[in-house]
């Protein structure tokens, strides 16, 4: 990545001359960086000020009020500087991971605490899917000594606590409004958790001493309608075909935006449909499995003239050793005080598996572990932000720090299969 030197600023921003600008010359990334964020960073603001009751749920936890002060005390700070202790000889890190309690936090966080490093989480257990299970990931995180913190990243009187009983080496940041089609109903929680969310976590970060390195959760979808494959960090992201796409992309630039002005060393993982057990209910794989045991019909989505939809399925291990890696190879941030002292790491990678499978193989290995036969309903792809492939280049991120995912769809699907009936068997817990 390339970075521009601090003589290349004015030192009033804002407080432009005509004889300065004329001097100045932007290079186009810079130019598309300034567009997205006066787009986005307006759209936040009309998600703050203009919250419409017909575009959120009134009962929306992303719309709750922040002032609910539901922490604080000593036996709570115990609680979180215990969590964030450093195992003696073995760990390296204290990280503050958002959305720990949602299905690639619970897995990272558990694999930092088994390797020593010191590990709080955060999440705000709002109802986009079944809250109990991510109750029960809790429970399991907490079982391997890591405590969540029930809040949301938007309360930055919250996250300033948090920064003052730790000093967090790493931040990383999975908290986000996920899903394609939901944007369409619910399109502010998304500028909610995704966008403002991601500016009130970077704004606490900027100023804090010393700057944690952030670690942060882009998406694949960025790549929207592009149709080159495999899909490359350097090929153009400026075609999101849904809401969610467009603030995942939005917060790549806003990545930049702080890396350039504050020195912060950022890190965006661009994750390919990850799956595996203990994996979010609205995914597809999921919801087949519920629907297949229960002889419900599922759809089938294919492309135009008949053609096939296929996704880059991604095993959850295989995506836990991307976070590792891309934890352990964050250089520190450069900032102090709200100050860039230098120039910042800024990173992208892909994480995924490379190897697209069609949708209909998925179904055919989950009929085969289930021993059921699903009643498949095949329909033409809507356009509601679904993409006909994914398929991702992982050169990058094996060169810097050795990803390699090592788990076939098949394999990983029997792992799945193996929890979802050891976790819903005997009426214990509803699927729905």
């Amino acid at each position: 990545m390339s970075h521009m030197d601090d003589n290349d600023i004015p030192s009033t921003p804002g407080k432009f001359k005509s004889s300065y600008i004329h001097r100045l010359r932007y290079n186009f990334s810079l130019t598309k960086v300034t567009v997205w964020a006066l787009v986005f960073f307006g759209l936040i603001f009309l998600s703050v000020f203009f919250r419409s009751p017909s575009l959120s749920k009134p009962d929306d936890p992303t719309r709750r009020a922040l002032g609910t002060n539901n922490w604080g005390g000593p036996s709570w700070e115990k609680r979180v500087r215990t969590s964030a202790r450093v195992r003696s000889g073995k760990g390296s890190m204290s990280v503050l991971v958002t959305g720990a309690a949602g299905f690639v936090g619970t897995h990272v966080s558990a694999a930092l605490k088994r390797r020593g490093d010191g590990v709080v989480g955060i999440d705000n257990f709002n109802d986009y899917y079944d809250p109990t299970l991510k109750r029960s990931r809790q429970a399991l995180l907490e079982r391997s000594g890591v405590f969540i913190v029930e809040g949301d990243i938007n309360d930055m009187t919250l996250l300033k606590k948090l920064f003052e009983l730790v000093t967090f080496t790493h931040v990383l940041h999975l908290a986000a409004q996920a899903g394609v089609r939901y944007a369409m109903e619910n399109p502010l929680s998304y500028v909610h958790s995704n966008l403002a969310g991601f500016v009130s976590l970077l704004e606490v970060c900027k100023s804090v001493n010393p700057q944690p390195a952030i670690v942060w959760a882009s998406s694949s979808s960025v790549y929207g309608l592009n149709t080159k494959v495999p899909f490359s960090e350097k090929d153009r992201t400026d075609q999101p075909a849904s809401l969610y796409a467009a603030t995942k992309k939005a917060g790549e630039e806003i990545a930049h935006t702080y890396n350039h002005i504050y020195g912060l060393s950022l890190t965006g993982l661009r994750f390919f449909t990850v799956y595996g057990p203990w994996g979010r209910p609205d995914m597809a794989y999921f919801f087949f499995t519920k629907a297949i045991l229960k002889g419900k019909g599922i759809s089938i989505f294919e492309g135009p003239n008949h053609s096939t939809v296929a996704r880059d399925f991604t095993y959850i291990d295989d995506i836990v050793k991307g976070c590792l890696g891309s934890l352990d190879t964050a250089e520190k941030s450069t900032g102090s005080g709200g100050k860039k002292r230098g120039p910042a790491q800024l990173r992208v990678f892909n994480l995924g598996n490379t190897s697209p499978v069609p949708v209909t193989d998925l179904v055919g290995i989950l009929e085969k572990l289930l021993k059921v036969k699903a009643k498949k309903n095949v329909m033409q792809l809507p356009r509601n932000g679904d993409v006909p492939f994914t398929h991702a280049n992982i050169s990058y991120a094996q060169r810097e720090f050795g990803y390699k995912p090592t788990t076939d769809l098949e394999t990983g699907l029997k792992k799945f299969v193996k929890w979802y009936l050891n976790y819903y068997s005997a009426g214990k817990k509803s699927s729905g």
